[in-house]
């Protein structure tokens, strides 16, 4: 699929599930920044991070988004946290995929299918990785959290 600017990325995803949030305090809105991975971290195709909020509104403005592989293929390469101190939480809202992860970089990969309703987690010195296995788009809410 072709993407030409952001707005289509926000049609498309709308199309699945309801993109608006309502931050502590404020009116209800929708996403305020599209951020394109291409590729992300040594994966393939592209990956879209739908920023739900501001920078100034939560200690880690990475700490609620949508990550979104709209074609088949499309995959975020192996990465870890650990620099940073993240941690986290993917939880699939649409579509199917596999997930990996493995203990260290050398770690025995494990991969896993995950499908709506999924969750998987991963600590800061786990790497891991995702996939879209079908046509369909995966979308996926991701949850960070820093060990701080």
């Amino acid at each position: 699929m072709k993407i030409k600017d952001a707005n289509q990325v926000i049609d498309i995803v709308s199309k699945y599930i309801d993109l608006s949030v309502v931050p502590f305090e404020q009116d209800k809105r929708s996403v305020v920044r599209v951020d394109t991975r291409q590729p992300m971290y040594g994966g393939n195709g592209i990956v879209y991070l739908l920023q739900m909020f501001d920078e100034d509104e939560l200690i880690n403005n990475r700490i609620g988004c949508f990550m979104v592989f709209l074609n088949k293929y499309d995959q975020a390469g192996f990465h870890d946290h650990g620099p940073r101190g993240e941690e986290e939480i993917y939880v699939v809202v649409y579509g199917e995929g596999e997930y990996s992860d493995k203990a260290g970089e050398d770690g025995k990969v494990r991969t896993h299918k995950i499908t709506k309703g999924s969750i998987t987690a991963v600590s800061n010195e786990g790497f891991h990785s995702v996939r879209n296995t079908t046509d369909e788009p995966l979308i996926i809410f991701v949850i960070t959290t820093n060990k701080a």
